[in-house]
């Protein structure tokens, strides 16, 4: 089988992919990128994906790029851990229709929020309008404890990352239903590590760019840094 390469950068879209690595207990390299310094903006990596987002992902040859997609491919990929209901499973219908639900319904819902855009046409809109598609999701979530009820999966990481991201930035209101489920989340032991671990890169990297005179932070103590060697093209791989 072979190596998996995940191309993350700390506090972005791509923390709930490391946060998912960690809950299947995934080995896989990281290609960390500093996007205040451009690297994702760099030809090594617009060669990888030519959008020059994060989360991507290498598996050999095959690139996996799109947030809901990465969850797909590496929860199938890891069936043991039990995080994707199998295709015969009655709650595979619901887990993909949330996957999916995220990035075609209420993630755009709420960019349109963010920016105070009007959605559109009804028509042409892919959610109808914001309070139907925030009403779904709670509809869901007051089920609980998971998305998927008693069985916590991979929508979980997408999910509880998300919303936790979104309510932090007052984007989506933490009501009852949705604090408390973003707390379940963000308690869980795979999702402390990576907060850590994104602390100590995103620090590590300020630290590195006021050293080249770009202005930053004081580096952070060794101890606290992730394990980081240098690729061939030069990019930081962190073995996660």
């Amino acid at each position: 089988m072979s190596r998996i390469a995940v191309y993350h950068a700390p506090q972005t879209r791509s923390t709930g992919v490391m946060v998912l690595v960690e809950e299947l207990g995934a080995e896989v390299d990281v290609v960390v990128l500093d996007l205040k310094a451009g690297e994702h903006r760099a030809p090594a990596f617009l060669g990888v994906n030519p959008l020059g987002e994060v989360p991507a992902l290498l598996d050999g040859d095959a690139l996996v790029t799109e947030q809901v997609a990465i969850y797909l491919f590496l929860a199938d990929r890891f069936p043991e851990r039990g995080l994707a209901p199998a295709i015969a499973d009655p709650l595979r219908g619901p887990y993909l229709r949330w996957m999916a639900f995220y990035g075609s319904s209420f993630e755009p819902a709420c960019v349109d929020r963010a920016l105070k855009r009007e959605p559109g046409m009804r028509g042409m809109s892919p959610y109808g309008d914001y309070d139907s598609t925030l009403k779904a999701v709670t509809d869901q979530l007051a089920r609980g404890p998971w998305m998927l009820g008693d069985r916590f999966s991979a929508l979980d990481v997408l999910w509880g990352t998300a919303l936790g991201w979104m309510t932090t930035f007052g984007i989506v209101e933490r009501d009852p239903v949705v604090g408390a489920y973003v707390d379940r989340v963000a308690a869980r032991p795979a999702s402390r590590k990576v907060r850590d671990g994104d602390a100590a890169l995103a620090a590590a990297q300020e630290a590195g760019r006021a050293s080249s005179g770009e202005g930053g932070a004081a580096a952070a103590p060794p101890h606290q840094l992730p394990r980081i060697h240098r690729g061939r093209d030069g990019t930081a791989r962190w073995r996660w």
